[in-house]
């Protein structure tokens, strides 16, 4: 992307941050351990003081070079997806990619959207901010009526405002804790949302749902971080069982427990881009190589890359993530799982057997 639109993007993205009002600060005396009087935090990293700021600098004027990931978006696969089946599944649970982390799944009836982002850009501004690579296979228009939304955490690439409001009508939304008045601002009814913590688990009919952890952050200005919480997903529909892990760095103890508590996961959602430069982006982004690592900790049977070749966030070209997550599998010793990357747009039908 071009550098005065990126420096544009920047000071726009920091217009609105400065707008933003703050959280008010958790009152509780007695905090579970992520707990922190003004909010949450991660178990097994230190603090991480980053901000707008430290972003742009090191974007522009750190050491590490950024990769046009804008020249290389041909390189990225992208296809239709299979509406036929979309607007009238078979008896097997469909997954379709529609980018990022943005996931329709289906089974049994019930519609699931993950991290839904439909907009043209991740941003608080529609003029400026990450501009998507290619085109959205899909629009919101397009959709089956959706049951459940979950969201991960708040951040503008995982929490659109315009994709909320479109979905608000009747869909239920599963977030972390403290992110529900930021949905009553925006029009949506409180009884349409569910909050979680950790371990939270919520019953819907032949729908199960828990918040797991993950280890990220929390912030949508510069006066709220980590004032919301962040979380990965544990979705059961009848028999079939997924895992979404929003955006995460990796430790060797959280999704171990994830795996310990949960026996059967038939799909693991995982991210595999944004992580470099690994600095900077580290400990709160996976490479590929710690995403394999996710994918053995969890016990998941099947995994999905997610979170690349959709917008232009951090400095690795455009296809290594996949690239990467390749030859550590080709390294590893895997046996009876697999883990892949799909098109942007694809359709699958996933085996449960």
């Amino acid at each position: 992307m071009n550098a005065i639109l990126l420096k544009s993007a920047g000071i726009a993205l920091l217009l609105q941050l400065l707008s933003c009002k703050a959280v008010e600060p958790i009152s509780s005396d007695t905090l579970p351990a992520h707990h922190t009087k003004e909010g949450f935090k991660n178990l097994y990293i230190e603090a991480v003081e980053k901000s707008p700021f430290s972003y742009l600098r090191m974007k522009y004027f750190g050491d590490e070079p950024f990769a046009d990931q804008e020249a290389e978006a041909h390189l990225v696969d992208v296809v239709s997806p299979n509406m036929e089946k979309v607007l009238k599944p078979g008896p097997a649970p469909l997954l379709t990619w529609v980018g990022h982390s943005t996931f329709l799944i289906q089974y049994q009836g019930i519609n699931i959207l993950t991290d839904p982002i439909f907009s043209e850009r991740a941003s608080p501004v529609s003029f400026a901010g990450p501009k998507r690579l290619v085109d959205i296979p899909l629009g919101l228009e397009d959709l089956p009526a959706i049951d459940f939304v979950i969201i991960s955490h708040n951040h503008y690439d995982h929490l659109d405002i315009p994709s909320i409001k479109a979905l608000g009508t009747s869909t239920r939304f599963l977030v972390p804790l403290k992110l529900k008045d930021w949905f009553i601002e925006q029009g949506i009814s409180a009884e349409q949302v569910i909050e979680f913590d950790w371990w939270d688990q919520h019953n819907f009919s032949n729908v199960s749902v828990s918040a797991t952890p993950s280890q990220h952050w929390s912030a949508r200005s510069l006066f709220d971080r980590n004032k919301t919480l962040w979380a990965a997903w544990h979705v059961k529909i009848a028999e079939f069982t997924f895992w979404f892990a929003g955006d995460t760095g990796y430790n060797p103890i959280q999704f171990k427990e994830v795996g310990e508590r949960f026996k059967s996961i038939d799909l693991g959602l995982i991210p595999i881009g944004a992580y470099a430069p690994k600095w900077f982006m580290g400990p709160q982004h996976v490479s590929p190589e710690e995403a394999l690592s996710i994918h053995r900790d969890i016990g998941a049977r099947k995994s999905i890359g997610m979170h690349w070749g959709t917008f232009p966030l951090t400095a690795e070209p455009i296809m290594q993530p996949k690239q990467r997550l390749a030859m550590a599998i080709a390294e590893s010793d895997i046996k009876n799982t697999t883990f892949e990357v799909l098109a942007i747009g694809q359709t699958i039908e996933l085996d449960i057997k």
